[in-house]
Protein backbone atom coordinates (compact mmCIF):
# COMPACT_ATOMS: atom_id res chain seq x y z
CA UNK A 1 0.00 0.00 0.00
CA UNK A 2 1.52 3.69 -0.77
CA UNK A 3 1.02 6.00 1.34
CA UNK A 4 1.21 8.94 -0.53
CA UNK A 5 -2.05 9.82 -2.43
CA UNK A 6 -1.37 9.51 -5.80
CA UNK A 7 -2.98 10.44 -8.87
CA UNK A 8 -4.02 7.01 -10.68
CA UNK A 9 -7.71 6.72 -10.09
CA UNK A 10 -10.38 8.16 -7.86
CA UNK A 11 -10.92 3.99 -7.28
CA UNK A 12 -7.39 4.27 -5.16
CA UNK A 13 -9.03 6.49 -2.44
CA UNK A 14 -10.01 5.35 0.40
CA UNK A 15 -13.64 5.31 2.01
CA UNK A 16 -14.83 8.60 3.10
CA UNK A 17 -15.55 9.26 6.80
CA UNK A 18 -19.07 9.61 7.02
CA UNK A 19 -19.27 6.53 4.69
CA UNK A 20 -17.33 4.88 6.33
CA UNK A 21 -19.24 5.63 9.91
CA UNK A 22 -22.69 4.86 7.74
CA UNK A 23 -21.05 1.71 7.20
CA UNK A 24 -19.94 0.80 11.28
CA UNK A 25 -23.45 1.73 11.97
CA UNK A 26 -24.92 -0.48 9.46
CA UNK A 27 -23.29 -3.59 11.36
CA UNK A 28 -25.09 -3.55 14.40
CA UNK A 29 -27.01 -6.20 15.29
CA UNK A 30 -29.36 -8.31 12.11
CA UNK A 31 -30.83 -6.95 8.97
CA UNK A 32 -32.88 -8.68 6.45
CA UNK A 33 -30.87 -9.65 3.54
CA UNK A 34 -31.37 -9.01 -0.12
CA UNK A 35 -32.61 -5.70 -0.37
CA UNK A 36 -35.35 -5.79 2.35
CA UNK A 37 -33.52 -4.45 4.65
CA UNK A 38 -34.37 -0.29 6.14
CA UNK A 39 -31.23 0.37 5.12
CA UNK A 40 -31.79 -0.33 1.37
CA UNK A 41 -35.36 1.24 1.03
CA UNK A 42 -34.26 4.53 2.60
CA UNK A 43 -31.55 5.15 0.15
CA UNK A 44 -33.47 4.33 -2.44
CA UNK A 45 -36.29 6.91 -1.11
CA UNK A 46 -32.71 9.37 -1.46
CA UNK A 47 -32.36 8.50 -5.07
CA UNK A 48 -36.35 9.05 -5.45
CA UNK A 49 -36.13 12.38 -4.05
CA UNK A 50 -32.94 13.51 -6.62
CA UNK A 51 -34.56 12.25 -10.05
CA UNK A 52 -38.47 11.54 -9.10
CA UNK A 53 -40.62 9.35 -7.86
CA UNK A 54 -41.28 6.97 -10.89
CA UNK A 55 -38.13 5.70 -11.19
CA UNK A 56 -36.85 1.87 -10.43
CA UNK A 57 -33.69 1.89 -8.54
CA UNK A 58 -31.49 -1.26 -7.82
CA UNK A 59 -27.76 -1.63 -6.29
CA UNK A 60 -24.89 -3.84 -7.82
CA UNK A 61 -21.46 -4.55 -6.71
CA UNK A 62 -19.26 -2.69 -9.43
CA UNK A 63 -19.34 -0.84 -12.24
CA UNK A 64 -19.05 -3.40 -14.83
CA UNK A 65 -21.91 -5.03 -13.21
CA UNK A 66 -23.76 -2.12 -13.67
CA UNK A 67 -23.15 -1.27 -17.47
CA UNK A 68 -23.29 -4.68 -18.36
CA UNK A 69 -26.44 -5.83 -16.78
CA UNK A 70 -28.32 -2.32 -17.42
CA UNK A 71 -27.15 -3.11 -21.03
CA UNK A 72 -29.03 -6.72 -21.04
CA UNK A 73 -32.14 -5.22 -20.05
CA UNK A 74 -32.29 -3.09 -23.09
CA UNK A 75 -31.06 -5.89 -25.28
CA UNK A 76 -31.67 -8.80 -27.15
CA UNK A 77 -28.25 -10.58 -28.49
CA UNK A 78 -28.99 -9.97 -31.88
CA UNK A 79 -29.01 -6.32 -30.90
CA UNK A 80 -25.89 -3.75 -31.16
CA UNK A 81 -24.82 -0.74 -28.78
CA UNK A 82 -23.21 2.22 -30.49
CA UNK A 83 -20.24 3.94 -27.96
CA UNK A 84 -17.22 5.47 -27.77
CA UNK A 85 -13.96 3.83 -29.01
CA UNK A 86 -13.02 4.44 -25.64
CA UNK A 87 -16.03 3.86 -23.85
CA UNK A 88 -15.27 1.88 -20.29
CA UNK A 89 -17.35 -1.33 -22.17
CA UNK A 90 -15.80 -0.90 -24.70
CA UNK A 91 -11.79 -1.07 -23.56
CA UNK A 92 -11.84 -1.53 -19.70
CA UNK A 93 -14.53 -4.35 -19.39
CA UNK A 94 -12.68 -6.85 -20.77
CA UNK A 95 -15.50 -8.54 -22.96
CA UNK A 96 -18.21 -8.41 -20.13
CA UNK A 97 -20.57 -6.97 -22.20
CA UNK A 98 -20.28 -9.02 -25.55
CA UNK A 99 -20.13 -12.21 -23.63
CA UNK A 100 -23.16 -11.25 -21.24
CA UNK A 101 -25.52 -9.39 -23.51
CA UNK A 102 -24.76 -10.83 -26.88
CA UNK A 103 -24.86 -8.21 -28.71
CA UNK A 104 -22.18 -6.10 -30.71
CA UNK A 105 -20.16 -3.46 -30.02
CA UNK A 106 -20.21 -0.67 -32.55
CA UNK A 107 -17.30 1.89 -31.66
CA UNK A 108 -16.97 5.64 -32.72
CA UNK A 109 -13.58 7.05 -32.94
CA UNK A 110 -13.24 10.26 -30.71
CA UNK A 111 -11.02 12.66 -30.48
CA UNK A 112 -12.32 14.15 -26.91
CA UNK A 113 -13.81 10.77 -25.01
CA UNK A 114 -17.71 12.33 -26.40
CA UNK A 115 -19.87 10.95 -29.34
CA UNK A 116 -22.10 13.35 -31.33
CA UNK A 117 -25.52 12.68 -32.84
CA UNK A 118 -24.22 12.99 -36.81
CA UNK A 119 -21.83 9.84 -36.08
CA UNK A 120 -24.07 8.05 -34.33
CA UNK A 121 -26.24 7.88 -37.12
CA UNK A 122 -23.87 7.01 -39.59
CA UNK A 123 -23.79 3.62 -37.60
CA UNK A 124 -27.63 3.33 -37.96
CA UNK A 125 -27.86 1.21 -40.90
CA UNK A 126 -29.64 -1.91 -42.36
CA UNK A 127 -32.95 -1.62 -39.89
CA UNK A 128 -34.40 -4.61 -40.02
CA UNK A 129 -32.07 -6.66 -42.15
CA UNK A 130 -31.93 -9.96 -40.62
CA UNK A 131 -28.32 -10.26 -41.53
CA UNK A 132 -27.30 -7.18 -39.79
CA UNK A 133 -26.97 -6.82 -36.19
CA UNK A 134 -29.64 -4.21 -35.13
CA UNK A 135 -29.15 -0.80 -33.40
CA UNK A 136 -30.66 -0.48 -30.06
CA UNK A 137 -28.48 1.13 -27.43
CA UNK A 138 -26.48 4.29 -27.56
CA UNK A 139 -24.05 4.20 -24.43
CA UNK A 140 -22.17 7.58 -23.77
CA UNK A 141 -20.27 7.82 -20.66
CA UNK A 142 -20.35 10.46 -18.17
CA UNK A 143 -17.88 11.99 -17.16
CA UNK A 144 -16.65 10.47 -20.46
CA UNK A 145 -13.15 8.34 -20.40
CA UNK A 146 -11.18 11.97 -21.23
CA UNK A 147 -12.67 13.73 -18.12
CA UNK A 148 -14.78 15.98 -20.34
CA UNK A 149 -18.26 16.42 -19.87
CA UNK A 150 -21.42 16.37 -21.67
CA UNK A 151 -23.50 19.33 -22.02
CA UNK A 152 -27.38 19.03 -21.54
CA UNK A 153 -28.08 20.23 -25.09
CA UNK A 154 -25.47 17.40 -26.33
CA UNK A 155 -27.37 14.69 -24.17
CA UNK A 156 -30.50 15.81 -25.35
CA UNK A 157 -28.99 15.74 -29.14
CA UNK A 158 -28.50 12.34 -28.41
CA UNK A 159 -31.47 11.04 -26.83
CA UNK A 160 -33.45 12.59 -29.72
CA UNK A 161 -31.63 10.16 -32.04
CA UNK A 162 -32.14 7.38 -30.08
CA UNK A 163 -35.84 8.35 -29.85
CA UNK A 164 -35.73 8.96 -33.57
CA UNK A 165 -34.68 5.01 -34.56
CA UNK A 166 -36.74 3.39 -31.80
CA UNK A 167 -33.38 3.25 -29.46
CA UNK A 168 -32.18 3.63 -25.87
CA UNK A 169 -30.04 5.80 -24.29
CA UNK A 170 -27.75 4.34 -21.79
CA UNK A 171 -25.38 6.65 -19.21
CA UNK A 172 -22.34 5.42 -17.72
CA UNK A 173 -22.44 7.36 -14.65
CA UNK A 174 -19.29 6.10 -12.78
CA UNK A 175 -18.35 9.77 -12.29
CA UNK A 176 -21.92 11.08 -12.82
CA UNK A 177 -21.82 13.34 -9.73
CA UNK A 178 -18.45 15.33 -10.86
CA UNK A 179 -20.08 15.58 -14.31
CA UNK A 180 -23.39 17.26 -12.32
CA UNK A 181 -20.68 19.41 -10.11
CA UNK A 182 -18.57 20.66 -13.13
CA UNK A 183 -22.21 21.80 -15.04
CA UNK A 184 -23.57 23.25 -12.10
CA UNK A 185 -26.70 21.32 -12.49
CA UNK A 186 -28.80 18.52 -10.70
CA UNK A 187 -27.96 14.83 -11.14
CA UNK A 188 -32.41 14.94 -12.82
CA UNK A 189 -31.03 17.71 -15.37
CA UNK A 190 -28.29 15.85 -16.55
CA UNK A 191 -30.14 12.33 -16.93
CA UNK A 192 -33.84 11.89 -16.87
CA UNK A 193 -35.02 15.13 -18.03
CA UNK A 194 -31.89 15.19 -20.98
CA UNK A 195 -33.59 12.33 -21.89
CA UNK A 196 -31.70 9.16 -20.71
CA UNK A 197 -33.40 5.50 -20.07
CA UNK A 198 -31.21 4.13 -18.14
CA UNK A 199 -28.21 5.30 -15.81
CA UNK A 200 -25.63 3.20 -14.19
CA UNK A 201 -24.84 5.36 -10.77
CA UNK A 202 -21.18 5.55 -9.35
CA UNK A 203 -20.71 5.39 -5.75
CA UNK A 204 -17.30 3.66 -5.66
CA UNK A 205 -15.46 6.33 -7.49
CA UNK A 206 -17.00 9.29 -5.31
CA UNK A 207 -15.94 8.03 -1.46
CA UNK A 208 -17.81 4.66 -1.70
CA UNK A 209 -16.13 1.55 -0.36
CA UNK A 210 -18.29 -0.56 -3.21
CA UNK A 211 -21.67 -0.15 -4.67
CA UNK A 212 -23.46 1.06 -8.05
CA UNK A 213 -26.90 1.38 -8.45
CA UNK A 214 -28.71 1.10 -12.07
CA UNK A 215 -31.75 3.32 -12.58
CA UNK A 216 -34.12 3.16 -14.76
CA UNK A 217 -36.36 6.21 -16.06
CA UNK A 218 -38.16 4.16 -18.46
CA UNK A 219 -39.63 1.89 -15.91
CA UNK A 220 -41.23 -0.41 -18.31
CA UNK A 221 -37.55 -1.53 -19.00
CA UNK A 222 -37.12 -2.64 -15.10
CA UNK A 223 -39.58 -5.57 -15.22
CA UNK A 224 -37.35 -8.18 -15.34
CA UNK A 225 -34.09 -6.80 -13.94
CA UNK A 226 -34.05 -8.42 -10.26
CA UNK A 227 -33.84 -11.58 -12.61
CA UNK A 228 -31.39 -10.34 -14.47
CA UNK A 229 -28.98 -9.14 -11.84
CA UNK A 230 -29.70 -12.47 -9.88
CA UNK A 231 -28.74 -14.06 -12.80
CA UNK A 232 -25.82 -11.50 -13.24
CA UNK A 233 -24.38 -12.84 -9.70
CA UNK A 234 -24.68 -8.49 -8.78
CA UNK A 235 -27.68 -9.29 -6.05
CA UNK A 236 -25.69 -8.95 -3.11
CA UNK A 237 -26.89 -10.49 0.10
CA UNK A 238 -25.78 -8.00 2.55
CA UNK A 239 -27.23 -5.18 0.32
CA UNK A 240 -27.66 -2.83 3.58
CA UNK A 241 -23.89 -2.13 3.38
CA UNK A 242 -24.79 -0.83 0.00
CA UNK A 243 -27.78 0.59 1.12
CA UNK A 244 -26.26 2.86 3.70
CA UNK A 245 -23.45 4.01 1.81
CA UNK A 246 -25.62 5.60 -0.94
CA UNK A 247 -27.88 7.36 1.74
CA UNK A 248 -24.95 9.09 3.18
CA UNK A 249 -23.75 9.75 -0.14
CA UNK A 250 -26.68 11.54 -1.22
CA UNK A 251 -27.40 12.88 1.90
CA UNK A 252 -26.56 16.77 3.26
CA UNK A 253 -25.01 17.24 -0.15
CA UNK A 254 -22.04 14.85 0.15
CA UNK A 255 -21.93 13.32 -3.48
CA UNK A 256 -22.07 16.92 -4.45
CA UNK A 257 -19.25 18.17 -1.80
CA UNK A 258 -16.94 15.03 -2.83
CA UNK A 259 -17.28 15.79 -6.57
CA UNK A 260 -16.88 19.48 -6.62
CA UNK A 261 -13.60 18.88 -4.61
CA UNK A 262 -12.28 16.58 -6.78
CA UNK A 263 -12.79 18.80 -9.69
CA UNK A 264 -11.50 21.64 -8.26
CA UNK A 265 -8.09 19.56 -7.47
CA UNK A 266 -7.97 18.95 -11.08
CA UNK A 267 -7.89 22.77 -12.26
CA UNK A 268 -5.28 23.51 -9.49
CA UNK A 269 -3.29 20.59 -11.11
CA UNK A 270 -3.79 22.14 -14.06
CA UNK A 271 -3.09 25.13 -13.36
CA UNK A 272 0.47 23.83 -12.03
CA UNK A 273 1.58 22.47 -14.56
CA UNK A 274 0.80 25.10 -17.48
CA UNK A 275 3.77 26.51 -15.59
CA UNK A 276 5.45 23.90 -17.70
CA UNK A 277 6.11 24.79 -21.03
CA UNK A 278 7.39 21.44 -21.54
CA UNK A 279 4.09 19.86 -20.21
CA UNK A 280 1.16 20.07 -22.61
CA UNK A 281 -2.36 19.58 -21.66
CA UNK A 282 -4.07 17.36 -24.31
CA UNK A 283 -8.14 17.29 -23.13
CA UNK A 284 -10.56 20.07 -22.10
CA UNK A 285 -10.21 19.67 -17.90
CA UNK A 286 -14.01 19.85 -17.55
CA UNK A 287 -14.01 17.49 -14.36
CA UNK A 288 -11.46 15.44 -12.21
CA UNK A 289 -9.43 14.51 -14.69
CA UNK A 290 -6.14 16.15 -16.79
CA UNK A 291 -4.66 14.39 -19.63
CA UNK A 292 -1.14 15.84 -20.60
CA UNK A 293 1.69 14.99 -22.69
CA UNK A 294 5.11 14.70 -19.99
CA UNK A 295 8.51 14.19 -21.16
CA UNK A 296 9.37 10.49 -20.69
CA UNK A 297 12.26 10.97 -18.61
CA UNK A 298 9.92 12.82 -16.13
CA UNK A 299 7.87 9.78 -15.81
CA UNK A 300 9.46 7.56 -13.40
CA UNK A 301 10.30 10.28 -11.08
CA UNK A 302 7.08 11.80 -10.78
CA UNK A 303 5.46 8.16 -10.81
CA UNK A 304 7.69 7.21 -7.58
CA UNK A 305 6.02 10.23 -5.31
CA UNK A 306 2.46 10.23 -6.90
CA UNK A 307 1.56 7.40 -9.06
CA UNK A 308 -0.29 7.78 -12.42
CA UNK A 309 -0.75 5.67 -15.31
CA UNK A 310 0.74 6.31 -19.06
CA UNK A 311 -2.35 6.62 -21.04
CA UNK A 312 -0.54 6.45 -24.76
CA UNK A 313 3.06 5.71 -24.25
CA UNK A 314 3.59 6.07 -27.84
CA UNK A 315 2.91 9.98 -27.60
CA UNK A 316 3.62 9.85 -23.25
CA UNK A 317 0.42 10.92 -22.80
CA UNK A 318 -0.01 10.62 -19.02
CA UNK A 319 -4.10 10.71 -16.88
CA UNK A 320 -3.95 12.61 -13.39
CA UNK A 321 -7.02 11.63 -11.54
CA UNK A 322 -7.89 13.64 -8.38
CA UNK A 323 -10.18 12.13 -5.84
CA UNK A 324 -12.19 14.03 -2.89
CA UNK A 325 -9.19 13.49 -0.78
CA UNK A 326 -6.47 15.00 -3.13
CA UNK A 327 -5.15 17.66 -1.20
CA UNK A 328 -3.43 20.55 -2.36
CA UNK A 329 -0.56 19.78 -1.02
CA UNK A 330 -0.25 16.59 -3.54
CA UNK A 331 -0.32 19.19 -5.92
CA UNK A 332 2.56 21.38 -4.93
CA UNK A 333 4.66 18.10 -3.93
CA UNK A 334 3.75 16.98 -7.53
CA UNK A 335 4.90 20.34 -9.11
CA UNK A 336 8.01 21.00 -6.87
CA UNK A 337 9.11 16.79 -8.42
CA UNK A 338 8.71 18.42 -12.16
CA UNK A 339 10.77 21.24 -11.08
CA UNK A 340 13.02 19.23 -9.85
CA UNK A 341 13.19 16.41 -13.20
CA UNK A 342 13.11 19.16 -15.58
CA UNK A 343 16.00 21.27 -14.23
CA UNK A 344 16.81 24.82 -14.10
CA UNK A 345 15.15 25.99 -17.54
CA UNK A 346 11.37 24.94 -15.82
CA UNK A 347 12.04 27.58 -12.58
Amino acid sequence: MTTNRTFASDNYAGVHPVIMEALVNANIGHASSYGSDEFTTRAIARFKEFLGNDIEVFFAYNGTGANVLGLSALTQSYHAVICSDLAHINVDESTAPEKFTGCKLVTIPTTDGKIYPAQIEEKIRRLDDQHHPQMRVISISQTTEYATVYTIDEIRAIAAVAKKYNMYLHMDGSRIANAAAALGQSLRAITRDAGVDVLSFGGTKNGMMFGEAVVFFNTGLAKPFKFIRKQGMQLHSKMRFIGAQFEALLSNDLWKTNAAHANAMAKLLEKALREFPEIKITQSVDANGIFAVIPPAAIPALQDIHYFYVWNERISEVRLMCSFDTAEEDIRSFAQVLKNVLGPASR
